[in-house]
């Protein structure tokens, strides 16, 4: 399979398209794999929890675009922001398992690559911050 402008701009498309704003596109070779492996376009505005994942790290690769992954304590207070960008000192990241996180992205046309591992699993109601 090859990644091409074409591919990310139709899954761009429908990430626009989408309420969520935002789209994934399975890389995995079958639904058999027991990896997650992904890319998501995702529109500034989309909706994305502070959450957490118990069981897998969580590598992102900055396809195209910009944002930020924005780090939290267990308090839900902000302990770090890292600005990634294709071309940048940052284009990807490992996030530990258990780290609270969320996205914030900065322009339209953002893809990103996700890797996880094992099957994935629709977070808890305690692995996810609402602040009030």
């Amino acid at each position: 399979m090859i990644i091409d402008s074409k591919l990310l701009d139709d899954l761009t498309a429908q990430a626009q398209a989408s309420p969520r704003l935002r789209m994934n596109y399975d890389l995995r070779n079958s639904a058999a794999d027991g990896s997650q492996r992904m890319l998501n376009a995702i529109e500034p505005g989309s909706p994305l929890p502070i959450h957490r994942h118990t069981k897998s790290s969580e590598t992102v690769v900055c396809l195209r675009g910009r944002l930020q992954e924005v780090f939290y304590s267990d308090a839900g207070e902000v302990t770090e922001v890292i600005e990634l960008a294709p071309c940048s000192d940052c284009v990807a990241l490992n996030i530990p398992i258990g780290q609270w996180h969320t996205v914030r992205v900065l322009e339209s046309g953002t893809v990103i690559l996700e890797c996880k591992d094992g099957p994935y699993e629709p977070l808890r109601e305690e692995d996810v911050i609402i602040l009030k």
